[in-house]
């Protein structure tokens, strides 16, 4: 059973605020560039830089960062070393005020290795957090700059993300376990 707890108008809205904090604690859309973690978390950078060309008339650059090789809780190759696999990404990181977008924020650990495979791609200036839901129960000490919406779950549901993109419809769900 699932019940609906972001409608498409409320993610619209969400995404919007988070377009419009991002301009007033940069002063700006100067030196910045957006990341979006694979999956969801990409088409909701697109969107938020889409707003930041509607609002500032400037093409802010657009990322995808995949994680997986950076996280603590897969399994590497035989020599444990991770490879950057971001796509899309023809800019480099190094100066610049990076915004990581993800779709949920939960234990931190998305983000521990976004953060990871960001270093290795260059030395940013700045590195903030965006995310449409943020859940709780961390278990690193993360938290997001820009969140869409708080919502507070117990570890036994599931927070699902829906994005029309790959989907066909926005909504964010909360499903029992």
């Amino acid at each position: 059973m699932a019940k609906v707890v972001v409608d498409a108008m409320a993610m619209q809205r969400a995404l919007t605020r988070i377009t419009y904090e991002i301009i007033e604690r940069n002063k700006g859309v100067d030196d910045l560039v957006i990341l979006g973690i694979k999956t969801r978390g990409v088409y909701l950078a697109r969107r938020i830089a889409s707003r930041l060309q509607q609002l500032e008339n400037v093409t802010v650059p657009v990322g995808d960062l995949d994680v997986t090789p950076y996280r603590d809780d897969i399994e590497h190759d035989a020599q444990g070393e991770p490879e950057v696999t971001a796509t899309n990404m023809d800019f480099s990181v190094a100066g610049k005020k990076v915004i990581l977008v993800d779709d949920v924020l939960y234990t931190g650990r998305t983000i521990r290795a976004a953060m990871s495979a960001v270093m290795d791609l260059g030395r940013p200036k700045s590195i903030n957090l965006a995310v449409l839901v943020d859940r709780g129960h961390r278990e690193l000490p993360i938290r997001a700059d820009f969140v869409g919406k708080n919502i507070p779950s117990s570890q036994r549901e599931r927070i699902k993300v829906s994005v029309s993109e790959i989907d066909d419809r926005d909504a964010v769900e909360i499903q029992q376990a």
